[in-house]
């Protein structure tokens, strides 16, 4: 709606369970040899409206395709979220497909709803057999500690090589009333999210449909999750699932409430998006990689995402070596129109090069710049586009070769 302000967006306590009409759990099954928690439930209340966003990569995992079956055959409803974490059930063939349904099932079984209502997603190692008996037990488990205050056991429970959880919550005012947003995440490895990230949980007590749900999901993904990168892979397992309780009894229904709702969702799916890249695997800085002057956002987000995924890139930021080369020569092979001659690469407030001409003078202040946690890179693409685009990168260090060198042993 032109002219209609932007609705009020503040920070609350929690994460899935903070809007009304949701209880979550998290616990251990067993599925980790650690002990650690690995299993986590979100149940609303009633049957709530739902909406999913699933990795775009051709080898999707059990879960994957349980879950995008389920959500089509409900409808859009959605009456629990099971997932598990120290296992990925990826690449495990008709076993896998059935432990995905037989866990689903017996979600199903023990809260009186159809199968299709629940969705499954799976976190850990590709091609490793999930226990269903462990999943199973741990179900049980799991529902007999749904609670109100759920939402931080939840999410410890789907947890991989993260450092540490990662939740956040918003409450939106609107002129119909308040409702709040909240959500859980992780992912610290295999982030390149081509539709939202490794793993995302979202709820809402706004009462709204599954059709806007999904589109409002999908709309603030696009600047959050999906915007984010840390090793530039995208998984097999990558989902984020949202679902809408209507327990603030405020109804999405015209322009200005669906932009509310995007508003609420952005806040919550922005702040996940910035922890998982913060806390990526053998992170040591978090870098906004911002590309101006471009002809269209798509064009600016390719150019963003191009440079944000360089080895060259993140090992030069990791070792404080302002070295523009590697972000023009990232820039110049995006596939979008590149005009070195009026090029602009600045690192933080430091211009190292501008309309063909490099400011090398200028390289230990971007260095000062780059031993810093957190780090604003500009490449301006000099076509002289009116449209921009931020993508979250990280730095590549020793940290991150030795996580993965080492992860199935």
């Amino acid at each position: 709606m032109i002219g209609a302000a932007a609705p009020a967006v503040h920070p609350v306590e929690g994460g899935v369970t903070a809007p009304g009409g949701f209880r979550a759990a998290g616990v251990s099954a067993g599925i980790k040899a650690s002990g650690d928690p690995d299993l986590a439930l979100i149940v609303p209340d009633a049957v709530a409206s739902g909406a999913a966003l699933f990795t775009t990569n051709q080898v999707q995992a059990a879960p994957v395709i349980v879950s995008r079956r389920h959500l089509a055959h409900s409808g859009g409803r959605i009456a629990a979220v099971l997932v598990n974490s120290g296992c990925a059930n990826a690449c495990t063939g008709d076993q896998g497909l059935a432990v995905a349904e037989q866990s689903a099932a017996a979600v199903a079984a023990r809260l009186g709803v159809a199968i299709e209502q629940v969705q499954v997603a799976s976190t850990g190692v590709i091609g490793v057999a999930l226990d269903a008996r462990k999943v199973l037990a741990g179900i049980d488990r799991a529902i007999g500690r749904l609670d109100r205050d759920g939402s931080a056991q939840a999410a410890r429970a789907i947890l991989t090589t993260d450092l540490g959880p990662k939740e956040h919550a918003v409450r939106v005012e609107t002129p119909e009333g308040a409702f709040i947003v909240g959500g859980m995440a992780k992912g610290a490895g295999m982030i390149e999210p081509m539709m939202a990230t490794m793993l995302a949980f979202v709820t809402t007590d706004a009462d709204v449909e599954p059709a806007v749900l999904r589109e409002a999901l999908a709309t603030s993904a696009e600047d959050t999750l999906n915007a984010i990168t840390v090793d530039g892979e995208c998984s097999t397992n990558d989902a984020v699932i949202a679902m809408a309780s209507g327990a603030s009894g405020v109804r999405i229904r015209d322009q200005r409430s669906r932009a509310a709702l995007v508003e609420g969702l952005r806040a919550v799916c922005g702040s996940m998006a910035v922890a998982i890249v913060r806390g990526g695997e053998g992170a040591t800085k978090l870098v906004a990689i911002r590309v101006t002057g471009a002809a269209d956002a798509r064009s600016a987000k390719r150019v963003a995402r191009t440079i944000a995924n360089s080895l060259l890139v993140k090992t030069a930021i990791h070792g404080g070596d302002p070295n523009w080369g590697r972000l023009v020569a990232a820039a110049g092979r995006s596939g979008v129109p590149f005009d070195l001659s009026r090029c602009l690469v600045k690192v933080g407030p430091v211009v190292l090069f501008r309309d063909g001409q490099p400011f090398d003078e200028a390289s230990p202040e971007a260095a000062a710049v780059l031993a810093g946690r957190e780090i604003e890179i500009q490449v301006d693409v000099g076509t002289g586009g009116g449209h921009e685009a931020t993508v979250w990168t990280c730095d590549l260090s020793a940290e991150y070769v030795r996580i993965n060198g080492e992860y199935r042993t």
